[in-house]
């Protein structure tokens, strides 16, 4: 594909968590085919391996890394293995996250833990490390992939609510604190048909309750991260970009 003259990626390293399927594979093949090597990361090294030789065929270079996004010392190593094997990242996205939809009052202290770490400690623990490594060298683009939820919270999905929510205050935090030469942004979908949705029922699949009335397609994703990855958002950081369909 010739890149788009606005999203052009020609010769940017892209690390995307959670990269293997759903919002992260379609985000992983628009940085390929704009012309950007990808790091790809995800729990099962199988899965990140296939999305990678994707990649490969489209004539850029990828590395595949099994992390969990939740896990702090597997954070660190994904740094390491990414800045070993390309010597720098310009992109950044923590796309990794779950929402288990479970009662409040039926929440373990361990599934606290769990959907509080994988959706914003280990995404803390990723971009401060990236930030301060492209900060010290030429700069570049963090995406923190947040939800409809951090701003819209639902009963019976609390820690999740309150973990992105905690990610977007991260995101306004950050993009003070490594500007000008790191742009930090939120990119907050709503409900997509990715393979979440085959646990839906046929109406949630159908219909939603938003401006637009349905979920979105996943290639609808791309636009807003490669405006966000691009030098086409040279002027937005800080930001909350929803694709949401009007929520």
């Amino acid at each position: 594909m010739t890149p788009d003259p606005l999203f052009d990626l020609t010769g940017k390293i892209a690390l995307v968590t959670g990269g293997s399927r759903g919002l992260g594979l379609r985000m992983v093949r628009a940085f390929a085919e704009r012309g950007a090597d990808v790091i790809i990361a995800s729990r099962k090294i199988e899965a990140c391996e296939e999305a990678a030789e994707e990649v490969r065929n489209l004539g850029r270079r990828a590395l595949a890394v099994a992390a969990h996004a939740g896990r702090w010392a597997d954070m660190d190593r994904l740094v390491e293995a990414a800045y070993a094997e390309f010597g720098r990242v310009d992109i950044l996205v923590n796309n990794a996250g779950m929402s288990p939809a479970v009662p409040s009052h039926e929440i373990t202290e361990g599934l606290f833990d769990s959907v509080v770490n994988l959706n914003f400690k280990g995404p803390f623990c990723l971009a401060s490390q990236v930030a301060k490594r492209m900060y010290d060298g030429d700069g570049g683009v963090i995406i923190n992939i947040s939800s409809s939820g951090a701003l819209m919270p639902l009963p019976g999905a609390v820690p999740y609510s309150g973990a992105k929510a905690a990610l977007n205050a991260m995101t306004v935090s950050f993009a003070r604190e490594y500007g000008p030469k790191v742009r930090v942004n939120v990119l907050s979908p709503g409900p997509f048909l990715t393979d979440i949705s085959k646990a839906w029922s046929e109406e949630a699949r159908e219909h939603s309750n938003n401006a637009l009335g349905r979920p979105g397609l996943p290639e609808e994703i791309v636009t807003a991260a490669l405006f966000l990855a691009s030098p086409a958002s040279s002027f937005t950081t800080g930001a909350i970009i929803r694709v949401d369909g009007g929520q």
